[in-house]
């Protein structure tokens, strides 16, 4: 039995980036073998284990075999039979397709295992799948675009691009699941260029299959894309990234389209409410010159009264890219100081059992506190 660390943990190393998580491969054991020695089997799509101490996953060498569509239409075959490089050649990118032995005591010894050519591709910045297999799961497709997001420097090797374009075309897009698809655009979206992803998907053709159509126009015209980037760039490293990002990509859409958006790529409710709330906090901004009645408007539209900390996140995200956010500041601090047992005192003790009436006051003294910080 032969213990690997492979894929992304190896590629990250030869690059001088931090390793923080490791993948491990066993090859030349059963899984009777793995448990005599203390490891956990977890799933049923093929066989991985923890480790006994570390909790570390490892997965028994395999091979797999396509036998439906999408990328769950797979058969995996684990043996101690099936060698290591069988077992990289099932993976996406040369890159990824390496590994290294690991001794008794968990550290790399020996030289890098390379039999796809990764190192070469990693200098020539290139993206190049491994096998005829790459095109047998359209995950991939998404992978390679969250990579471009990660490694903007990197280019898509010809024959690449070719499969991946075959990959658009067979419309086996459609058979990934919602909630893989948000997988993968979350993870672009975190990393430096996540406009660089979308320029994959619109470059591969996939883009109406993972966008919505709104965004395409801002995507496909230089100038507004150059703005987005900077806009971007500007984020802070305290910044809740994928919240951030997703909100300064759909901030010129309509909330009905975020929100379609959001139900097709299965985007967790707190992304697409902060997204909404940004679109239209732009709008404020804007397009009604902070009125007011727009803004506050938009307080009761964000719940700021239960939920400030949002609204200063909100706040916080447009003056850091560079909107005029000092007259809807001013004004949140100045409603938020307006307490409900000052304006009760000024409603009879009739007025004081009536909900409507209640609001209808709350409002007019945070309109009138907002007003006076105009």
């Amino acid at each position: 039995m032969k213990i690997y660390a492979v894929g992304g943990a190896i590629r990250d190393a030869l690059m001088g980036i931090p390793v923080n998580d490791m993948d491990y491969v066993v090859v030349g054991a059963t899984a009777e073998q793995m448990i005599a020695l203390g490891f956990r089997p977890v799933g049923s799509d093929f066989p991985v284990f923890l480790h006994p101490q570390t909790q570390a996953e490892y997965a028994l060498a395999r091979t797999e075999r396509k036998t439906g569509t999408g990328y769950q239409g797979f058969h995996f075959y684990a043996d101690p039979s099936v060698t290591l490089e069988q077992d990289l050649q099932r993976r996406d990118l040369t890159i990824n397709a390496m590994a290294q032995r690991v001794d008794e005591v968990g550290s790399l010894v020996g030289p890098v295992i390379d039999p796809y050519g990764g190192q070469e591709d990693i200098k020539a910045k290139r993206f190049r799948h491994v096998s005829a297999a790459f095109a047998e799961d359209p995950l991939r497709l998404l992978r390679v675009a969250r990579f471009a997001a990660r490694f903007p420097e990197f280019t898509i090797a010809p024959e690449t691009l070719l499969v991946l374009k075959a990959i658009v075309a067979s419309g086996e897009l459609s058979a990934l699941s919602p909630e893989r698809v948000w997988q993968e655009l979350s993870r672009g979206m975190s990393s430096s260029k996540p406009l660089r992803m979308f320029e994959v998907l619109m470059e591969l053709g996939a883009s109406d299959r993972i966008l919505p159509a709104a965004l395409i126009p801002f995507l496909s015209n230089d100038d507004q894309k150059g703005l987005l980037a900077t806009q971007i760039d500007l984020l802070k490293q305290t910044t809740d990234r994928i919240n951030a990002v997703c909100a300064i990509i759909s901030a010129n859409l309509s909330e009905g389209a975020i929100r379609e958006w959001a139900q097709c790529v299965r985007m967790p409710n707190e992304v697409r409410d902060f997204a909404q709330l940004f679109s239209s906090l732009r709008r404020v901004i804007t397009e009604s010159n902070s009125s007011a009645e727009a803004i506050l408007a938009w307080f009761n539209r964000a719940d700021v009264w239960r939920k400030p900390e949002r609204a200063e996140q909100l706040v916080a995200l447009a003056q850091t890219v560079q909107f005029a956010t000092t007259p809807i500041s001013q004004a949140l601090q100045a409603a938020l100081n307006i307490k409900n047992q000052d304006v009760l005192k000024t409603l009879s003790e009739a007025e004081r059992g009536n909900g409507e009436r209640i609001r209808a006051a709350m409002d007019a003294a945070r309109l009138s506190a907002i007003s006076d910080s105009l």
